[in-house]
């Protein structure tokens, strides 16, 4: 099978306008247009150059999508703060601008989803023993991306 062919562009003037189709596809972070411009076989100054006039055009903004990045994985994955934000620093976003992002999730909204999904895991585990049982459930939410003390807050609340 023939692999599919390598994009390459020379000219700033091109990269820039797929580079602007690109972002409004989806909101992007700099890191995600940046890795983008290399892979197209920019020079490093013409990358540097094309964020600059991306930002200048508000088709970048890594405010705007972080807050929409924390908000899209709690909504649609149910993901947890720590998830969230081990997301966010991959993509290299500035850890102030993470903290604003995460600000954005509502608490009690927050609170609702973790015992909701600890209710689906729940029913689910068919551990007799209670011990082994709330382990599985903590590790379950643990690896979802939610916070310890939380997780034993909600199992110590409810009768799962």
């Amino acid at each position: 099978m023939d692999e599919p062919k390598k994009i390459k562009i020379s000219n700033p003037e091109v990269a820039l306008i797929k580079a602007e189709h690109f972002c409004a596809y989806q909101e992007r972070s700099q890191q995600e247009v940046r890795d983008k411009l290399y892979e197209w076989g920019l020079w490093p100054d013409a990358v540097e150059q094309t964020i600059s006039r991306l930002i200048e055009g508000n088709f970048l903004n890594e405010d705007r999508f972080a807050k929409a990045y924390a908000k899209g994985k709690f909504n649609q994955k149910a993901w947890g703060r720590i998830k969230i934000k081990q997301g966010l620093k991959l993509k290299r976003v500035p850890d102030v601008l993470i903290k604003k992002a995460l600000l954005t999730i509502d608490l009690d909204d927050y609170l609702a989803t973790l015992t909701r999904l600890l209710e689906k895991k729940a029913a689910s585990v068919s551990e007799k023993n209670e011990y082994k049982r709330r382990y599985k459930l903590q590790q379950y939410a643990m690896s979802r991306g939610y916070e310890a003390d939380l997780i034993a807050e909600v199992l110590k609340n409810s009768d799962l």
